[in-house]
C-alpha cells in the first residue's frame, strides 16, 4: 500500500511509463552504463542486503548521479524488482527515447572514428520487431558496432520496456534511440541522403556484396512477416543471408548482427587503405 512503491511497481506497465516520460532500469551493470552514458538517475533504490561483491565499488558514481536515494528493506525491493535474483540496485530514469528529428545531431562528435561516423552515418531501422530481447539484443549489437541511431518503425513494444533495458544490458542508453511510424522514418532517412538496405529473402543479392561504406540504415522486419512491403519497395537496396539449412531466415536480432558488423568490415577497410 506504500504509495511509493506502488509508483515503482506501476512503472512495468507501458501506458504509466507514457505518462511520466520514466522507466525503471534494474541491476547494477544496467544502472552502471546508463549513468556512464550520462543519464541521471531521478530515484536510485538500494537493499544492501542483496549487494554482491562489486557493488560496494559502484556506489559513489551511482549515488552522484541521482536526484535522490533510497534504501529499502529486503522485503520491499523484491515487491518492486522485475527480475529473479535482484542484486539490490533499483533506478527510474528518463525514458531514453527521443524525437526522431533530433537523432542525427546527436551522432558522436569525439571517440575513434567519429569523423567518418558523423559524415557516412550508420543507423539500424527495426520495423514491427515485438519481443523486447530482440531490441534489447539489437542494442547491444548497435553499441558495440558504432550505430549512431537506432529507429523502431511502427513499434509493438517501447524503448522503456523494463525487458528491453535488461536483454540490452543498459545499452539502450549509450545508443540514440527513437520510434515513430514507418512513413516518417522513410521521410526522414530520404532527406538525409542516407540509403536504405531492406533484409529481406525475396533477392539475389548476398548481403556481402553490397557496399555499406556511405550512409547507410539497415532495415530488419517483424518476427513473423519480415518488412513490410512500405519498406520494401522504399529500399534503395535489397539483400539477403544465405542459408543452406531448412529454415528460410534467422532471428532477427541475429540477422541485423550478421549484416551490421559487414557494413564495420568495410568500414574500417576503407580507413585504413
Amino acid at each position: 500500500t506504500n504509495p511509493r512503491l506502488k509508483s515503482l511497481v506501476a512503472l512495468r506497465r507501458r501506458r504509466t511509463r507514457d505518462e511520466t516520460g520514466t522507466c525503471l532500469v534494474e541491476g547494477l551493470e544496467e544502472t552502471s552504463l546508463a549513468v556512464a552514458a550520462g543519464t541521471t538517475l531521478r530515484s536510485l533504490y538500494l537493499c544492501p542486503e542483496l549487494f554482491g561483491a562489486d557493488t560496494e565499488a559502484a556506489l559513489p558514481r551511482l549515488r552522484s548521479s541521482a536526484e535522490e536515494v533510497v534504501r529499502l528493506g529486503r522485503a520491499a525491493f523484491e515487491k518492486v524488482a522485475y527480475r529473479e535474483g535482484p542484486d539490490g540496485i533499483l533506478a527510474v530514469a528518463a525514458t531514453p527515447s527521443r524525437p526522431l528529428r533530433a537523432l542525427l545531431p546527436d551522432a558522436p562528435t569525439d571517440g575513434p572514428d567519429a569523423g567518418a561516423r558523423a559524415a557516412a552515418p550508420f543507423v539500424v531501422l527495426a520495423q514491427g520487431v515485438e519481443k523486447p530481447g530482440n531490441l534489447g539484443a539489437m542494442l547491444r549489437t548497435a553499441d558495440g558496432a558504432g550505430v549512431v541511431a537506432l529507429v523502431a518503425a511502427d513499434p509493438v513494444t517501447d524503448w522503456g520496456n523494463p525487458n528491453v533495458i535488461r536483454a540490452s544490458k543498459g545499452t539502450v542508453f549509450s545508443v540514440p534511440v527513437a520510434a515513430a511510424p514507418t512513413a516518417d522514418v522513410l521521410a526522414w532517412l530520404d532527406e538525409r541522403g542516407i540509403a536504405l538496405v531492406a533484409t529481406t529473402p525475396d533477392t539475389d543479392v548476398d548481403y556481402a556484396d553490397l557496399d555499406y561504406t556511405g550512409p547507410v540504415a539497415i532495415a530488419v522486419g517483424a518476427e513473423k512477416t519480415g518488412l513490410t512491403d512500405e519498406v520494401l519497395r522504399a529500399a534503395t537496396h535489397r539483400v539477403r543471408i544465405p542459408m543452406v539449412g531448412r529454415a528460410d531466415s534467422l532471428n532477427v536480432a541475429t540477422s541485423a548482427a550478421i549484416v551490421a558488423y559487414e557494413a564495420v568490415r568495410q568500414r574500417r577497410l576503407r580507413r585504413t587503405s
